[in-house]
């Protein structure tokens, strides 16, 4: 709650910190390379505030994005249980833990890293963090003694997982070190592509923290490095063709240029998907079909084109959309929420954030995006229907 009583939003947090820099609306407008109006309805409550708009901002005033947000969310004690044990595993460089009995075997562990997707894919956060930091420490167990590369693998595998859960609670601090820890246990797994996994997860890292360019360098060198004789040559080759989409349409606000190159991207995928160049799912990338069609809508949402990704949002068919694990299918609900309440249609906003939150509560509850288009429609409603009040006690809670 902010001073005055009211629910805290990340307008007044804007506010609060600009005041802190002495800057003006008009100075850290600048500043972030936005309007002056359109800074000060954020802050007002009257837009939305977006990821690229919060990631400039946090950027200008020299705060964590984080810090914006009001991340991390804290009304859920169980799903921040994980946060001190995966700190603490990360304090063994060079050696082993000493456990407390004998680790798993690596048939095991790889099981529950696979176990570990699989939640993360339903966005099941508190049941990834109840699992991930045992997991983490019996595989740097296996690493270190036996210097293994499946167990390396593994092990770079799980710590993909540790980055994503910390990334979503808002811990970006610390999925910067889990994700360094990452990189070299995939340097050591003598997996040529896994490297290139671990430059996915730092593209997102990268984005949040409004350095997309550097994202997208890292995404061509990646996208360079791929061996095509690989199984997995598709699936990944896919995976980084669509995030470089989402990036350079974030960047493309400041540079037109970007624009084309966003759906050039897009349009990468979408012929090896057509081709039928996915490979194997070899690493659960979700290269498929269903998550390419929803990506088209992303991309136009980042570019704000607001009435391509409406049009692109109404040719995906329902049963495509059942074809996506949960998280991504909420993920799409909450795009498509932030493009109605920016087009004012809050029935059609409310309804699709209903429809994300049967789907994956957790994943709303702890989704910026997802909170600040709640915010907004709890501010220009009169009254709240039923669901919404519902969505909108929990995150208050």
């Amino acid at each position: 709650m902010s001073d005055d009583g009211t629910p805290d939003t990340v307008g007044k947090r804007i506010a609060r910190w600009r005041k802190k820099r002495d800057l003006t609306q008009a100075g850290l407008a600048q500043r972030a390379n936005y309007s002056r109006g359109h800074l000060a309805q954020v802050e007002a409550g009257h837009k939305v505030a977006t990821p690229a708009f919060v990631a400039a901002t946090a950027a200008a005033l020299g705060v964590d994005p984080a810090v914006l947000y009001g991340q991390p969310y804290g009304h859920d004690d169980h799903v921040h249980a994980a946060i001190p044990e995966l700190r603490r595993v990360l304090a063994y460089v060079d050696v082993g833990p000493d456990l407390a009995g004998p680790p798993r075997s690596l048939d095991v562990l790889a099981a529950e890293v696979a176990t570990s997707r699989r939640l993360m894919h339903k966005a099941q956060l508190t049941k990834i963090g109840q699992r991930l930091p045992a997991v983490i420490e019996e595989l740097m167990f296996w690493a270190y003694e036996t210097d293994d590369p499946r167990a390396w693998n593994l092990l770079s595998r799980a710590f993909g997982s540790a980055v994503s859960l910390t990334r979503r609670l808002g811990y970006s601090g610390d999925a910067l070190a889990l994700l360094e820890r990452g990189a070299d246990a995939a340097r050591r797994s003598q997996d040529p592509h896994l490297p290139l996994l671990v430059t996915l997860a730092r593209s997102l890292l990268l984005m949040g923290l409004n350095e997309p360019k550097p994202a997208l360098t890292l995404l061509d060198r990646a996208a360079a490095n791929i061996q095509d004789d690989r199984p997995d040559a598709g699936e990944v080759g896919g995976a980084i063709d669509l995030r470089s989409a989402i990036i350079a349409a974030r960047t493309a606000r400041d540079h037109d240029h970007y624009s084309n190159q966003a759906w050039e991207y897009w349009g990468k995928a979408s012929e090896r998907i057509r081709q039928g160049r996915g490979g194997k799912p070899v690493h659960g990338l979700e290269f498929t079909p269903a998550n390419v069609a929803i990506h088209g809508a992303a991309v136009a949402v980042e570019l704000g084109d607001l009435d391509e990704a409406a049009r692109r949002d109404h040719g995906i068919e329902d049963r495509t959309l059942t074809m996506l694990p949960p998280e991504r299918r909420a993920h799409h609900e909450i795009d498509m929420s932030r493009v109605h309440v920016e087009t004012g249609s809050y029935g059609k906003a409310e309804s699709r954030l209903e429809s994300a939150d049967r789907i994956a509560p957790q994943m709303v509850t702890f989704h910026p995006t997802a909170r600040s288009v709640v915010t907004h429609l709890v501010d220009v409603r009169r009254t709240l229907p039923e669901p919404l009040r519902r969505i909108y006690s929990r995150m208050s809670a």
